[in-house]
Order: structure tokens, then C-alpha cells, then sequence
């Protein structure tokens, strides 16, 4: 619904002060979105997939070539440009996905779930290019994980969901000093859920997971 794809079941929000409702075009010109599903084309190299989005955000052809080179050097891909993304490993292709959405050096970036499917290692380089964006380039980033140590490691301010809803929001510290001293924020997601496990929908999500998984390596 933030980044316009779904209208709201109610109500109304606002990204960059500009409606979701009402100023939908605005909204998606503040933003850049990483979905959690593959947006690279492995046919493509990475310029290739780089160039198109560089279209595709309406960034004047004078400017093309300079912001290519900034994102690839930016997320560490300058080497490899030139080969195909289907040659690329799951990290690779994750941190290229946050290049398309940075060409038009948007105010808020969108990750849904960018680690899902990497390994320790993969995981640990898409995190350090996260915090470099945010320190770097003052960008607002708004990243849903289910990985508890990602929250505690990127987030200064994060909410805890639960069947659709907000059952806590506040600083990691702060919500780990809600559970009580010594506590994870394992321990707040169990307390705010109730330790209950929801299986609405629990096997189409767990199929939908284990094929990204198996598409990014």
C-alpha cells in the first residue's frame, strides 16, 4: 500500500507528505522499491538491467551513464557490468536489485525482505551497502525482515507485526527493556505475538518463500 501497489483497505497514509491515495505519481517518484521476488533480468548484464530502469525512471539520457557508473561502484559491481546476472551469485544480484532502485536517487527506499535465500556472508555485504545508503546518502530505508539479528542490526526505529497489525513500535533497545533485562528481540517478537504461530496462509507463504530461495541461489 506505501508504495502504491495496492490501494488501502481504509484510511489513508502518507510517504514524503504526498497521499497514497491521492498523489499516487508523487509517491512513486519520492520512492525506490526492492521486492522480495526477483526484479533483475538474468538474460541481461547488469548495465543492460541498469540502463533500462535508468529509462524507465525517466532519468535524461545526459545523466545515464554517470549514475550507472555511481550505483555499480556504490554497491561493488563495477567488475562485473558486463556479464550476464544470471552468472551472478544471490548477494550479486541482491545488491544490483538496490542499484535499479537508487539510478533516480530516491528519498525512501523500499527493501521487502532483501536477505531472504543468502548465506552468512552474502547476507553480511548487503547489510554494510544498506548502512552505507543510509549514512551516505541520507536515504530513509523501510525494510521488512523476519530475520530478528537484521532488525536489531539496521533498525533504529522498527514495529513488530502481528496478524496484520502493530503490536509494538519503538528502538530495538527499547523494546528489548519492554520484555525485560537480558532480552532479545526473539524474546519481544514471541511477547507481542504471543508466541502463537499463524497459519493463515502458512503454506502458500512457505512455498512462495522456498522458490525465491531456490531462484537466488
Amino acid at each position: 500500500m506505501l508504495t502504491t501497489l495496492l490501494p488501502p483497505t481504509g484510511g489513508n497514509a502518507f510517504v514524503d507528505n504526498h497521499s497514497i491515495k491521492l498523489e499516487a505519481g508523487q509517491v512513486r517518484r519520492a520512492i525506490g522499491y526492492v521486492p522480495q521476488l526477483l526484479s533483475a533480468d538474468g538474460a541481461l548484464t547488469g548495465y543492460e538491467n541498469l540502463l533500462i530502469f535508468s529509462k524507465l525512471y525517466d532519468i535524461p539520457r545526459r545523466e545515464r551513464q554517470q549514475r550507472i557508473r555511481e550505483v555499480l561502484d556504490f554497491m561493488g559491481l563495477s567488475g562485473f557490468s558486463d556479464k550476464l546476472v544470471r552468472t551472478y551469485s544471490g548477494g550479486m544480484i541482491r545488491r544490483l536489485e538496490i542499484a535499479q532502485a537508487m539510478l533516480h536517487r530516491p528519498k525512501i527506499l523500499f527493501l521487502d525482505e532483501p536477505t531472504v535465500g543468502l548465506d552468512p556472508v552474502a547476507r553480511k555485504a548487503v547489510w554494510q551497502h544498506i548502512q552505507q545508503l543510509r549514512v551516505d546518502c541520507g536515504t530513509t530505508i523501510f525494510l521488512t525482515t523476519h530475520y530478528m539479528d537484521e532488525a536489531d542490526q539496521l533498525c533504529s526505529r522498527l514495529a513488530i507485526m502481528h496478524l496484520g497489525k502493530v503490536a509494538a513500535i519503538g528502538s530495538p533497545s527499547e523494546l528489548k527493556c519492554s520484555v525485560g533485562n537480558g532480552a532479545t528481540l526473539d524474546d519481544v517478537f514471541a511477547y507481542y505475538s504471543g508466541a502463537e504461530v499463524d497459519s493463515a496462509g502458512g503454506y502458500r507463504e512457505a512455498t512462495r518463500v522456498r522458490r525465491i530461495t531456490r531462484r537466488l541461489g
